[in-house]
């Protein structure tokens, strides 16, 4: 498979569950400001490298499932960051989806674009440093925010949101690679 077929296998995924929450519960995310976003992808990638460095998982919920959070909130992130947040779940589920699949391809296209520069060194990268990389992203983003999302020479939060979904469907690709070997 192409990295273009594998991260579309992993993203599927990625949306279906998406889907499934948004019957579960609608939008309600759009309630979440962008420090409450960022501290749910915080919870993630610090339980991923908490699991990575201890190999202990007391909650049984996979690192991929959370790697698939770190997919989906980075989303979220970048709805809440286009469209500000709101007191109430505002948006329809369907304005939801189609905003999903709109970061979802920017994302894609943003990575084939990198890849192809990288000469997919991910490949060759650690899991490890694939969730070190993802925190440094979230942190990034935290010290955005509050700067008011003012940044002085720095990419803004939208090109972490992005980076930090294309680097958790890099370790998704790693691990369905790794199931199928």
């Amino acid at each position: 498979m192409t990295t273009a077929e594998e991260f579309d296998k992993v993203t599927a995924e990625c949306r279906r569950i998406y889907a499934l929450k948004m019957k579960d519960y609608g939008p309600s995310w759009r309630i979440m400001r962008p420090q409450t976003v960022n501290d749910q992808l915080f919870i993630k990638g610090k339980r991923i490298r908490e699991i990575e460095m201890t190999g202990v998982n007391l909650v049984g919920e996979s690192v991929e499932g959370e790697l698939m959070a770190i997919v989906n909130y980075s989303i979220i992130g970048l709805i809440q960051l286009h469209n500000g947040f709101s007191d109430h779940a505002d948006m329809s589920q369907k304005r939801a989806m189609e905003l999903y699949d709109q970061y979802m391809q920017e994302a894609k296209d943003l990575m084939l674009r990198k890849n192809h520069d990288y000469g997919e060194a991910w490949r060759d990268m650690l899991p490890e440093s694939l969730t070190d990389i993802i925190l440094t992203k979230i942190n990034r983003n935290k010290s955005i925010t509050s700067h008011d999302n003012q940044t002085l020479i720095s990419e803004g939060c939208d090109g972490n949101y992005f980076d930090m979904l294309n680097y958790a469907v890099f370790y998704l690709i790693k691990l369905m690679n790794y199931e199928t070997k």
